[in-house]
């Protein structure tokens, strides 16, 4: 690991002085120590951040920028900060990290992407030198510690609700783009706070919802359904954002911490209701969807008994029918939302 805090906490109560670059609460040292002591044990001195030596030395706003640590972390964490201009530093192992990372880009369509690798700024040895992402030679020497990229080729991801199906891996069940929409917005996602995503399928929920700044437990019972949210949570850069237990519910919800809102996607029954509503703290938002006639039927006495909102949704899409197009009826979707 890059830093083990246990080796300075066994010095606790004597006269002891951490040495680390730059400002060590800015992905540094000092937040891994600060958390485990008193108010009173510690006092620290910052330094400018690579973050604010890159900036300075490629004149960018760093407000205006994204900071990200992937010395410990997958280059999936970039995927969603990727879009047309988008400037971001970089934290990275070693030399051999950066062209990694430009082989990763130019995989996925950011070849075009300017690249920058700074070596030791603020000393004599400092070196910052200029690259296209997709004809990097990647032969750097010196243990490189940063890498800025200014992002230039395909789309990034949209920052709207309901994301295109084709982005997720999954086998069929996976809530529709547009159903998905209507489902976040009833959510209302907000950073920081906790989804239960119950009978998660592919995890497209949990993933918008990572996406808008939260984290998401993912619940679904088929082991298969549990390895496509694994691929979709990695591939959005939101492993870290989104745990996956494979189990039934209700059952292995006891384990779980409260949640800010809960997504039942479907197989509701009274019992698995019960079991939830009594866990929820006040003000806990919950939204469950239905495509039976039997958990329609549930939906419609929960919304008598507790108030909320129902709603029923229709959608059909345009398909060909002979040398002529007609409307193709999807199944209808109810949804019930309520808080606590």
């Amino acid at each position: 690991m890059p830093f083990d805090a246990e080796i300075v906490l066994s010095r606790r109560g004597r006269p002891t002085a951490v040495l680390a670059s730059g400002d060590p609460f800015w992905f540094g040292a000092g937040a891994s120590l600060a958390e485990k002591l008193d108010a009173g044990e510690w006092i620290a001195h910052s330094a400018p951040s690579t973050f604010s030596l890159a900036a300075a030395r490629l004149g960018w706003r760093l407000e205006a920028i994204s900071c990200l640590g992937l010395h410990a972390a997958p280059f999936e964490r970039l995927v969603p900060h990727l879009a047309q201009g988008a400037r971001i530093i970089c934290l990275v192992r070693d030399a051999k990290a950066a062209g990694d990372l430009a082989k990763w880009l130019t995989a996925r369509g950011w070849g075009a992407s300017a690249l920058w690798t700074l070596t030791a700024l603020g000393g004599p040895r400092e070196s910052i030198n200029a690259h296209r992402a997709d004809s990097f030679a990647g032969d750097l020497a010196g243990s490189l510690v940063a890498v800025a990229v200014e992002a230039r080729g395909t789309q990034g991801l949209p920052r709207s609700s309901g994301l295109s199906d084709d982005l997720f891996v999954h086998d069929g069940q996976i809530t529709k783009r547009p159903v998905r929409a209507l489902a976040l917005s009833a959510l209302g996602p907000r950073p920081g706070e906790r989804l239960w995503d119950i009978g998660a399928g592919s995890g497209s929920i949990s993933v918008e919802w990572a996406l808008c700044g939260g984290t998401a437990i993912a619940i679904e019972a088929r082991e298969d359904r549990a390895a496509n949210i694994r691929s979709n949570a990695a591939a959005f850069g939101l492993a870290h954002r989104i745990t996956i237990i494979t189990g039934e519910a209700p059952e292995v919800l006891a384990a779980l911490g409260a949640p800010d809102a809960v997504f039942i996607g479907g197989g509701l029954d009274i019992a698995m209701f019960d079991a939830i509503w009594s866990r929820l703290a006040s003000g806990t938002r919950l939204v469950a969807h239905a495509v039976t006639l039997e958990t329609e039927a549930l939906l419609g006495e929960l919304h008598q008994h507790h108030g909320g909102e129902l709603m029923r949704v229709e959608i059909a899409h345009a398909t060909p029918l002979g040398r002529y197009r007609s409307w193709q009826a999807a199944r209808p979707v109810v949804q019930w939302s309520a808080v606590r």
